[in-house]
């Protein structure tokens, strides 16, 4: 199924460990409707401006981003909106056009160091998108997420 020209809903829901652990990573409507706005309003125009990117993770159900230790109010689990984890050879480059182009409600340079992140994050809600920009970092061994400078 097609969420946008460029995007399929398998893309958006594919899981090695969902596969491993025999987890349904299929969205209902509501999260099918978010995952669709994410396609529409953040991915589509960014694969237009930048070319084709790698979506590392998308959709999680409850019982998946259990399974990976993920956030019970990640966005992930597109309940309040949609994520997407983009993953290309220059993230830097998809989290500046991000930032400087398109509406979000969050985006996040996922660790690496100063020049280039590991992976970016980016998430859309229907309405009331923040435009909140942060940066994750180890912090006594935790992920901590700091005000992106």
């Amino acid at each position: 199924m097609k969420l946008s020209e460029n995007f399929t809903l398998a893309e958006l829901t594919k899981s090695s460990t969902a596969t491993r652990l025999g987890i349904d990573n299929s969205p209902n409507p509501e999260q099918l409707e978010n995952l669709v706005e994410l396609c529409h309003k953040v991915l589509q125009p960014l694969r237009e401006a930048i070319g084709p990117i790698n979506i590392s993770s998308g959709l999680r159900v409850p019982a998946l981003n259990k399974a990976i230790g993920g956030s019970t109010t990640s966005q992930h689990c597109a309940i309040n909106g949609a994520a997407a984890d983009i993953d290309i050879a220059d993230n830097k480059k998809a989290f500046d056009y991000i930032k400087d182009n398109i509406e979000f409600d969050q985006l996040i340079w996922e660790f690496g160091n100063d020049k280039q992140p590991d992976w970016v994050h980016v998430s859309y809600r229907l309405d009331n998108n923040r435009g909140q920009i942060l940066r994750a970092v180890k912090k006594n061994g935790k992920t901590a997420y700091v005000n992106f400078k």
